[in-house]
Order: C-alpha cells, then sequence, then structure tokens
C-alpha cells in the first residue's frame, strides 16, 4: 500500500495528481484516441500554479508504473486492460 507523508500537502501528491490526470485523459481522450503528452501537461499545469512539468512527470511515471496508461510515442491513453473501480464506502 501506499501512503503519503503525513504532513505533505495532498494537492501536490503524486497519486492525487495521478487521479487528476486519469480525469483530464477521459475528457480529452473520449474513448480510445491517444493524445498528446504536451496537451495533458498543459491542461494540468493550468489547474494550479503550483504544479510543475517535474510533477505532472513524476505522476506521469506512477501510472505508467501501476499500468493505467499506454503509450504510443508521444502519444498516451488510459490502458483498456485496466478497470478503475468507483469507490463508494469507505469501509467495507
Amino acid at each position: 500500500m501506499l501512503i503519503p507523508h503525513p504532513e505533505s500537502d495532498m494537492k501536490l501528491n503524486v497519486m492525487v495528481l495521478g487521479s487528476e490526470l486519469i480525469k483530464i485523459l477521459k475528457k480529452r481522450s473520449k474513448g480510445e484516441r491517444y493524445v498528446l503528452v504536451e496537451n495533458i501537461m498543459t491542461d494540468f499545469l493550468k489547474v494550479d500554479e503550483r504544479r510543475t512539468p517535474e510533477l505532472f512527470m513524476y505522476s506521469l511515471l506512477f501510472l505508467f508504473s501501476v499500468g493505467l496508461i499506454d503509450h504510443r510515442g508521444y502519444k498516451i491513453k488510459l490502458s483498456p486492460k485496466v478497470v478503475i473501480p468507483v469507490q463508494t464506502k469507505l469501509f467495507d
């Protein structure tokens, strides 16, 4: 299990930013299309002025390492093999 540092700012946490990237990818890709990494980064950086290209790359690397994104050249999309469940209850 990945546990963030208790004193870290959750808005700049790699796991939280990864979920933001998933939202952007869902909106941009509209299905099975690959999207340019530069376009995703532009949308990512617009949300908060504290976000940096370095945080974007760390978040992208996190998503790739857990198998949530697929790439082809300079384009990425959500991996079709992975189904992201929606959590409805905190304790089940």
